[in-house]
């Protein structure tokens, strides 16, 4: 399959043709949950997005590397340097170790992937299982000195590095704005400077996740791990680097300064970054309380919920809004994605149910063209979904006989229709799964998020008897 893709890169702010560092080869790290609660619809936005651009890149003749990491250790509250570590405050809150709330939602996590249809990666690193290399990537920061040591803890010299690189870039901040809008330190600080982040953090006498290290008992600052582990697996210079636009700024603008201080360059050559699921105009989270899980979606039992909602209605969301745009949650814009959805795999079933004529009097090239030309201009989901409908239009005027197709031409339409819908855009009929199978699709999810949840209840009682 032929394609010139352009992505828009966040750090030129420009959209550029995608040229590999190999020809062939795509190295693509993308960051992945914290998982210290049920993953919820602001999860499923970067999750496709980045699932579709997995496929098509495959789809274009690619061997993709694809790594998404998962932050089982490090990540504070509020995203900050200092506060309690969210799974260790979940493992105290729900009397569990920390590793247990970290393999549960992992496990709920990746199922709930699994009803999205969204491919695993090809290497999924944890935080956790990579300690050593985030200690030597601290050693090299350091020995190139553009960190220092602090009470046992190590923090990244943000104005020393400024003063050869640039902090910023990615965000498009400037060093003299962050500092005039940040407060000044009040002594009790180990940083020099306010917006100085850890790279290494000595750990309280209560916190739980703690390892050794050249500076003290603790653990790695949240940003590290991403430039240790892209490192580990795509080398020092890799193609893409993905993730929500709400960690553009801190988490990726401080990824980029540790990287590049240990390198002398940049690492990722193209960062590409979903927006946002907004609630009521504001961007759906666990930090802010408003958020509707995948369980919930799927099962219709959260309060804001007018009926359940199937995982590829969900997935046909996602994809009905280009990855750029904000998408605003809403009973009738899931409910329009019900029905497209439905409009979608009705054409598709009467589809495999042409018989071929002599000769056509349409042209199937013309979808392949359109489709390809849509996802070539920055994954364009949603004219791919355009031209899809308006041949559903034409499926079913050759139906009703006023269009006809040959039987080569119907064969064709039949490849390009299953590549985009199925394995690109990575839809599935639902309802032709569930009556293969002999029942409803979404029923054994259900049960599955239901039955953990009361394995999870059933597993703090026991732990609260001891």
């Amino acid at each position: 399959m032929d394609s010139k893709l352009v992505l828009y890169n966040t750090l030129t702010r420009r959209k550029e043709t995608f040229e590999p560092l190999v020809a062939g080869r795509v190295g693509m790290y993308v960051c992945g949950p914290t998982v210290y609660g049920d993953p919820h619809l602001g999860h499923a936005r970067p999750a496709v997005t980045f699932d579709l651009l997995f496929r098509y890149l495959k789809a274009s003749g690619y061997k993709v590397r694809y790594v998404r990491n998962v932050t089982d250790v490090g990540h504070l509250e509020h995203d900050a340097d200092e506060g309690e570590d969210k799974i260790a405050k979940k493992a105290r809150l729900e009397q569990l170790e920390p590793m247990e709330v970290a393999h549960y939602y992992t496990e709920r996590y990746h199922r709930a992937m699994d009803a999205l249809n969204v491919e695993t990666p090809s290497i999924e690193p944890y935080a956790s299982g990579h300690i050593i290399e985030q200690i030597e990537l601290i050693r090299r920061i350091l020995d190139d000195g553009f960190a220092y040591v602090s009470n046992g803890s190590v923090y990244f010299d943000v104005e020393k590095y400024n003063g050869k690189y640039r902090y910023g870039r990615l965000s498009g901040r400037n060093l003299e704005d962050i500092v005039a809008n940040t407060r000044e330190l009040d002594g009790q600080s180990d940083k020099r400077h306010s917006y100085d982040f850890a790279l290494w953090k000595k750990a309280s006498p209560e916190h739980i996740m703690r390892w050794p290290s050249p500076w003290s008992e603790g653990f790695p600052g949240w940003h590290m791990e991403c430039s240790a582990m892209s490192m580990r697996y795509l080398g020092e210079r890799f193609d893409i680097h993905g993730g929500g636009m709400d960690l553009m700024f801190p988490h990726h603008e401080c990824e980029i300064a540790q990287s590049t201080a240990a390198l002398g360059h940049d690492s990722a050559r193209y960062w590409v970054h979903n927006n946002m699921i907004t609630i009521n105009g504001q961007k759906m989270g666990k930090s802010l309380g408003n958020f509707i899980t995948l369980g919930e979606l799927f099962a219709g039992t959260h309060e804001l919920l007018a009926q359940a909602y199937s995982p590829m209605t969900i997935r046909f969301f996602v994809l009905q809004a280009h990855y750029r745009s904000t998408l605003d949650f809403s009973n009738e814009a899931l409910q329009a994605a019900e029905k497209g959805l439905d409009r979608l795999m009705k054409g598709i079933e009467a589809l495999e149910k042409l018989r071929p004529a002599a000769a056509s009097t349409v042209n199937p090239a013309e979808l392949e063209e359109r489709c390809r030309a849509a996802m070539d201009d920055d994954l364009n989901s949603p004219m791919v979904i355009s031209a899809l409908f308006d041949w559903v239009r034409t499926i079913n005027q050759i139906a009703d006989g006023r269009e006809t197709i040959s039987e080569a031409d119907l064969d064709a339409l039949k490849r390009t229709v299953h590549r985009y819908a199925f394995d690109i855009l990575g839809l599935r009929d639902e309802k032709a799964a569930g009556a293969a199978a002999g029942r409803d699709y979404v029923t054994p999810l259900v049960e599955m998020l239901l039955s953990m949840r009361q394995d999870l209840g059933a597993s703090i009682r026991l732990w609260s008897i001891f």
